[in-house]
């Protein structure tokens, strides 16, 4: 089961590529997502990572948080669960 993993502190200038070619020495990269702003298209300095187990998202956390990529020290952790939203209608009752 693969495992996502949240990637903060990115420099505005870092590229999927990069960062596949950043995790790639720690197993098989699923999928790599930089979230980037809805009307402007910048990144907004995070991304999600998807290893392919477990054990490799482990090994991917251990050897890349903290390291320097693009100028800037990344974060890596365990991506959490978005918390679910409401589908309130806005009424009060």
């Amino acid at each position: 089961m693969a495992k996502k993993l949240y990637v903060g502190n990115l420099s505005y200038n870092t590229y999927e590529d990069s960062l596949r070619a950043l995790f790639t020495p720690f197993g098989t990269v699923e999928s790599v997502k930089i979230i980037t702003d809805r009307d402007t298209g910048n990144s907004k300095g995070f991304a999600f990572v998807e290893m392919s187990t477990d054990a490799e998202a482990q090994a991917a956390i251990s050897g890349t948080n903290g390291q320097e990529l693009d100028g800037r020290a990344i974060k890596v952790n365990e991506a959490m669960d978005k918390p679910r939203r409401d589908s309130g209608g806005g009424g009060r009752w």
